[in-house]
Parts: C-alpha cells; structure tokens; sequence
C-alpha cells in the first residue's frame, strides 16, 4: 500500500498509535513473546508501557499466536491477526508494521504518527515513549529512535581481518574517553514514526532520522543469557513494586 485509500485517509488530530509485532515463533529464546521478566510477560510489560504513555491513543499487537492475542486483548491492547506468510523467520518488522497499518486503515483514519514498540526491550517506560514522541512532533525529521550513550572504543575490522579504529584513530595518542565523538547505541525499544512517510517507502529509517537519548538501562532480549540477566535487572530496575502494578494510565 503506497499511499492511504480513501477508508484510512490520515487524520492528524488523531493521538499516535502504537504497534507491537509479537510473532508466536522465536529460535533464540522459544516462545519470547510470553516469557515473564520480573513475572509478567515480555508482551504485557511492553503493552504496559504503552497504554502508560500520555501520548499515545489505541495500542495494537501484531500476532499469529492464539495466545499472544489473547494476553493483549487481556491488557487492553488490540489484536490484529497476522498471516502465516508475515510471521516466520525471515519475515521483516516493516513487512508487519504495513500489514497492521494496511488493516487499521479499512476501519477509518490513521493517525499521522505511529509508535512501534519491541518486546525484546522489557524496561521499557511510558515516560520513555512520551519523549521520543514528543522530539519526533517539534522536528522536521521523518522518524525518531531511542538511544542510549556510548562511551567506549569502537572497532572494526578491515579485508584483512587486522583491526580497525572506528570511532578512534589508534595511530595517533589515545584520547580521553570523553573526548571521544558522542556514538550512541540503538536500543530497539521505540521508533515514533510518520505514517505517511512509511507507507509511501516501507521503511522505518527514513531520513532525515532523530536518535532520542533515553537515559536508562536498555537490554535487548536476543538470547537465553540475554533473558536470564534482564529476569536479574527486574527487581533493581521495575522500582520498589515491580511491573505487575505499573498504572496504565488509561
């Protein structure tokens, strides 16, 4: 769909929506999506999230998975049914994010911003969305992504395999850390884009871009390791009453 049809014109009073792909099918940690960190599920806890920030309207999750759907219409979410042929492995985030806007917009207007949200990312906040919401809305950029910081050396490698500085000449004197060139790290939890935009290029890094820095812990779950330490950061980050009371604002 290159451009809305007449039934999913866009409507730019309407709040921002936000989309949760949550496929059933997962090789790195089977069955991610439902998996408990701090004992509530990877799919509640970003639906939390959602439905807490002041900015958004309708939260939707995108899903092939009986009971996937069934945990976000218990969250308050929407679930919109994914085809078989958009949820396996090789299937792409944009390919479902078109899917969800494609149906969404057989039932009215769409709102002129969207908010896509990653499970894999489980300390996500409301506060967190608000704000990359809100530096999206007063720029000119087409999307906005949270970032965090980074502080180190980054390497690569060249043909050869030798090493190669990347943010960092190594032939010359070491600099000091914070005399390094800011780089900052993509954390995979909220990209607030224009939906016109995306539906006219299918893509979620449209330029010009806007890395919002979000300043808080941001592990991705790709992984056992991954999922076993973010279970050990729950207490410590989900605050003294954890994420089963987090309020959702709505």
């Amino acid at each position: 769909m290159s451009a809305p049809g007449a039934a999913g014109s866009i409507d730019p009073d309407l709040p921002p929506l936000a989309l949760i792909p949550a496929r059933g099918g997962s090789k790195g940690v089977p069955g991610k999506n439902l998996r408990p960190v701090g004992e509530v599920p990877l799919l509640a806890r970003t639906v939390r999230a959602a439905r807490a920030a002041a900015s958004l309207g309708p939260v939707w999750v995108s899903s092939d998975d009986e009971a996937i759907g069934a945990l976000a219409e218990r969250e308050g979410a929407g679930w919109l049914r994914r085809p078989a042929d958009l949820a396996g492995d090789t299937a792409s985030s944009e390919a479902a994010l078109l899917h969800a806007l494609q149906s969404l917009a057989e039932q009215g207007p769409l709102p002129a911003l969207f908010v896509f949200l990653q499970c894999t990312s489980p300390f996500t906040r409301g506060e967190h969305i608000d704000m990359v919401v809100g530096q999206l809305q007063a720029s000119e950029a087409a999307m906005a992504f949270s970032v965090t910081p980074w502080h180190g050396f980054l390497w690569g490698r060249d043909p050869a395999g030798h090493g190669v500085g990347v943010n960092h000449d190594p032939s010359r004197p070491r600099p000091r850390r914070q005399d390094l060139a800011p780089t900052f790290l993509e954390t995979g939890a909220i990209y607030a884009i224009r939906t016109l935009a995306f539906l006219e290029r299918g893509t979620r890094f449209m330029a010009p871009t806007l890395p919002v820095t979000i300043d808080a812990p941001a592990p991705e779950i790709d992984t056992a390791a991954d999922l076993a330490l973010c279970r050990q950061l729950a207490p410590l980050l989900d605050g003294p009453h954890g994420a089963t009371s987090l309020e959702t604002g709505r």
